[in-house]
């Protein structure tokens, strides 16, 4: 899987990655009738990622922090509604680092996960 920031591959691929899509409606025209019947006014669809990975040395962690670092950001992705790659205006929220080891010298991060959102 080639995901990419900004137009650059990340230097390591992700062990899980999830692709929900949203409806976004408008808040003051979709309510429910007196007879619970929903009217409905979807506004737009937008994408939204869950992308981890299981083990990721402290260079390639960084590499992942500085390309996500910018507000919004293009992200390059497999979208399974399109059945193609496409790029989409992302921003990520809060930015957990898992707790690191060291193994022969390397130091390593597991179980990093982000949540990405379609601007």
């Amino acid at each position: 899987m080639q995901i990419k920031v900004n137009g650059v591959a990340l230097v390591a691929s992700p062990s899980e990655f999830r692709v929900t899509i949203l409806d976004l409606d408008d808040a003051d025209s979709s309510v429910r009738t007196a007879d619970g019947t929903l009217n409905r006014d979807r506004i737009t669809v937008k994408r939204q990622v869950e992308i981890g990975w299981n083990a990721l040395t402290l260079i390639q962690i960084s590499q992942i922090l500085k390309a996500m670092k910018d507000v919004f950001f293009d992200f390059t992705f497999p979208d399974p509604m399109e059945g193609a790659y496409i790029t989409r205006r992302m921003y990520i929220g809060d930015r957990p680092v898992p707790m690191a080891f060291e193994r022969n010298g390397v130091i390593w991060y597991k179980d990093l996960k982000y949540t990405l959102t379609e601007r």
